[in-house]
């Protein structure tokens, strides 16, 4: 199992400075937060995978924030393709395994969402099919508001019709969407079981615990707020021998990675 902050240790001066960061820490992972725009020299992002493998960091990238596929704007969804393919570039030059995309909102036209998000990223597979392209997988980030697409049902389709496309577990984001429904360890377990038969060799997580309305999630909060409890999560996933990869957003992104990490038995220190 991997564990690591999603973007920079705070006060990292560049990536050198944040990979010799996590891995002082004992942490060996990063998300790199591509969420503006995957703006990365090939030559920059092949520096920073050497570095990683190095240091046996595991990398992931998320993709940009104003990727929607089901957009009501014809030229958003048309403009969602160059930002995956932007991301999925970078992540390829930097030996990045998978890149995380939050897919689509419902918009005017909900019973179209995954059709779009199918539609979408099936001519980003065939860019990269043409860009010969074939280590890094579409990760479809489970989304934390009713009213945005990204169910882990929803995902299971657009796997079923586009190759080389996985899950990324939100855990906080399931919680708030279902209006706080990760209360108890069996709660975790049945998530979990959904989950693993989807997620491939390396199931990637995404940790915080979160604040959240009727109408969802509202903002990430630090592992001390237990809601939901990630105590829950790490007993359930304890003894598994799955290969996975968490990625910690909240707000203390380094520090509570450690936190989760420490929450496993053997791993503290």
């Amino acid at each position: 199992m991997r564990f690591g902050p999603a973007g920079y240790p705070q006060n990292s001066k560049d990536a050198n400075d944040a990979l010799n960061t996590i891995k002082e820490m004992g942490l060996d992972a990063l998300e790199m937060e591509f969420v503006r725009g995957a703006r990365i020299s090939a030559e920059k992002a092949k520096e920073i995978g050497n570095r990683a493998k190095e240091l046996d960091i595991r990398l992931s990238a998320h993709a940009p924030y104003f990727i929607s596929f089901n957009s009501d704007t014809p030229e958003t969804r048309v403009k969602s393709i160059s930002w995956v393919i932007d991301t999925v570039r970078a992540a390829h030059n930097m030996g990045a395994y998978i890149i995380v995309i939050h897919a689509a909102s419902y918009g005017k036209e909900p019973s179209k969402a995954t059709d779009s998000v199918i539609d979408g990223l099936n001519k980003c597979k065939d860019i990269m099919d043409d860009d010969g392209i074939k280590d890094v997988i579409l990760g479809l980030e489970t989304m934390g508001r009713p009213a945005t697409w990204g169910t882990l049902k929803e995902i299971s389709k657009v796997m079923d019709s586009v190759p080389g496309t996985r899950p990324v577990l939100d855990v906080a984001h399931v919680h708030a969407r279902y209006g706080g429904s990760l209360r108890t360890k069996e709660d975790m377990k049945e998530l979990v079981d959904e989950f693993f038969p989807l997620a491939g060799d390396i199931p990637h997580f995404h940790i915080s615990c979160i604040e959240y309305t009727a109408k969802g999630e509202k903002m990430h909060l630090p592992l001390s707020s237990a809601d939901p409890d990630m105590s829950l999560l790490a007993g359930v996933l304890n003894d598994s021998e799955k290969d996975c990869t968490f990625i910690c957003e909240s707000p203390l992104l380094e520090q509570d990675a450690l936190v989760f990490r420490n929450m496993f038995s053997g791993r503290s220190g």
